[in-house]
């Protein structure tokens, strides 16, 4: 069994996604009075559905802060479009 996880890494202002322990890929970001700017995604491990775990987490995680998200990234920009239910609480 796989061991999926998502954390945020302030040090390093990005969000890691782990399999079985290994990082998978990161989504990188920048903060600034209250706005969480994504500016990169790089996923290493591919076919896993890591990127869209670590994005939905991310998404998840800055609105529960009560943040607002800014997606430069076009990865995060795409995965919002196919999931328009996050959007309520972002700007594009």
């Amino acid at each position: 069994m796989t061991d999926v996880s998502v954390s945020d890494n302030p040090d390093q202002f990005r969000y890691e996604v782990r399999l079985d322990g290994e990082l998978g890929g990161f989504a990188e970001y920048k903060l600034a009075d209250g706005v969480v700017t994504f500016t990169h995604t790089e996923v290493a491990i591919e076919g896993k559905g890591l990127g869209s775990k670590l994005v939905r987490h991310a998404l998840e995680d800055v609105r529960a802060k009560g943040l607002t998200v800014v997606a430069q990234c076009p990865f995060v920009r795409g995965y919002l479009e196919k999931h328009p239910e996050l959007i309520e609480a972002t700007d594009k």
